[in-house]
């Protein structure tokens, strides 16, 4: 999901609480409400619940690709299939402690490398120029950076590592980079550009990249907010595009599997293939319902899902987004080879009805969360009035099942958890990882400056929230809906509107 970096605050969405002069007659003061923010809710730390044996539906996950980096920690979104999944366990049991890394910057998105390095791709406060930061494993801390050329708000949120542990963007320039770190001979660290390939002779001026991934040839896929989707092979310079239909957008990241990449636009999903020169083709295409607005809690007009790949034979049978469609919002999947609906169900019926995030998928199980009435502090250009113009926070989280003979998908359970980033499925630990955002006065669905955030795992089987740490209050700690990764040896990523917080046991 795209983020908004810019702190210039607005007022926070649903029943509104201003501190400066309490108008409401039970209010508290707000030096009372800074005690309560920055106090855990409940106990800080709970233990988690014992897991019986796992159903076999969430032991499948896309198959590598040989040009992205690890599994589970390459992209924003896990892996090229854009799972949201990962084989990787979350912190072990016992106490927990958290690090919040002080960029000033939001840091929608955190990636490790084999060499087991996190490199974090945000922008900053002031300025909001993207910047790639190299950080420090045992603390978070960043070790070295490397600004990049300013293009749009979108640009510089999605990133992929390589096969090479390189970071592969797109610039303000319009050009892809493949951006190294080198440790020299005293220790220090580097990060250069190694190397470059100019895309503005494919992308026209006023245009930006807002999603890019690896295909399993070797070429960079990627798609421009303006509708345009292209390959790039940086090898030998050979780039080629495809303009989808005028009026289609692209506001999300895309996917790429074996059987080719998934593109969703603001009005459709695409599944393409590149053809002999390079050039895209239409595999097939299905639109979907984009309701007659942007909902309060999303950034553009249509679908808020980078579309996710999943399945339980090839990891990628199945491909999945959520529609916009209005009041409710529904699940749609669609097989993979020939782009046959096989449901269309309604979720996030306990909370609120509109998503910003991508839907996490493993063998048969999708899981969504709820986006709708999150206060965003700033929007993209473009992405138009609410409708309505603001809701309250509700949160929400929904598990939907295919069925195994592939007949159609049935809504397994369906929760309120106010969920404030993209939720990641460990399948070492049979757990969901993400953060909560907890209203300042508790059994309230107020947003406010002063929410207490808490680190928090969930079980698959049920919904239930088995295990939480608080990590801290105020924005500095807003997780804004960004994704965190979890690395190598239990430890969290999760990007911040100001910087990243690591979180691991002990």
């Amino acid at each position: 999901m795209p983020f908004t970096p810019a702190l210039t605050l607005p007022p926070t969405k649903g029943p509104v609480m201003r501190f400066a002069l309490p108008a409401r007659a039970a209010v508290v003061s707000a030096a009372a409400l800074l005690v309560l923010a920055l106090a855990p809710a409940g106990p800080a730390l709970a233990a988690p619940a014992a897991s019986a044996a796992p159903p076999p539906l969430l032991n499948s996950l896309p198959p590598h690709n040989p040009y992205a980096g690890p599994d589970g920690t390459a992209t924003m979104h896990g892996d090229t299939g854009s799972s949201d999944a990962t084989a990787l366990p979350g912190p072990a049991a016992g106490p927990l402690t958290s690090h919040r890394a002080a960029l000033a910057s939001a840091c929608p998105t955190v990636l490790v490398g084999s060499d087991g390095y996190p490199l974090a791709l945000c922008t900053t406060i002031v300025g909001l120029t993207p910047t790639v930061h190299l950080l420090d494993p045992a603390s978070g801390e960043s070790i070295a950076e490397l600004a990049l050329v300013k293009g749009s708000l979108l640009g510089g949120v999605y990133a992929y590592l390589d096969n090479e542990d390189r970071l592969v963007a797109v610039d303000g320039d319009r050009s892809l980079l493949r951006i190294g770190h080198h440790r020299a001979a005293n220790g220090s660290w580097t990060l250069t550009v190694d190397r470059s390939l100019p895309l503005a002779g494919a992308v026209p001026e006023g245009d930006s990249v807002v999603g890019l991934s690896p295909d399993w040839q070797g070429r960079v896929w990627f798609a421009t907010g303006g509708g345009l989707v292209g390959t790039a092979d940086d090898r030998g310079g050979v780039v080629g595009t495809l303009a989808l239909p005028a009026g289609e957008q692209v506001a999300n990241s895309i996917s790429t599997a074996p059987a080719g990449t998934a593109v969703t636009s603001t009005a459709a999903t695409y599944l393409l293939v590149a053809g002999p020169d390079g050039v895209p083709r239409i595999r097939w295409r299905q639109a979907y319902d984009r309701g007659p607005g942007r909902k309060p809690g999303q950034l553009s007009w249509g679908s808020g899902s980078t579309p996710t790949f999943f399945g339980p034979t090839t990891g990628t049978d199945y491909l999945t987004i959520v529609d916009n469609a209005a009041p409710g919002v529904h699940l749609l999947v669609y097989r993979t080879d020939d782009g046959a609906q096989v449901c269309s169900v309604g979720v996030l019926r306990a909370g609120g009805s509109g998503s910003e995030n991508s839907p996490i998928g493993a063998g048969d199980a999708v899981f969504v969360a709820s986006t709708y009435g999150y206060p965003y502090p700033k929007l993209p250009a473009g992405a138009g009035p609410g409708v309505p113009a603001s809701a309250a926070f509700d949160g929400g989280l929904s598990r939907v099942d295919v069925r195994p003979d592939g007949s159609g998908c049935d809504l397994t359970w369906d929760t309120a958890v106010r969920s404030a980033a993209v939720p990641r499925l460990s399948l070492g630990d049979r757990l969901i990882h993400t953060v909560l955002r907890r209203p300042v006065i508790p059994g309230t669905d107020w947003t406010s400056l002063l929410d207490p955030y808490a680190y928090a795992e969930i079980d698959p089987r049920t919904g239930a929230v088995v295990r939480t740490a608080h990590l801290g209050a105020g924005f500095v700690y807003d997780t804004l809906q960004m994704a965190g990764t979890i690395a190598p040896g239990g430890v969290v990523y999760q990007g911040t509107t100001t910087g990243v917080v690591r979180i691991a046991a002990g």
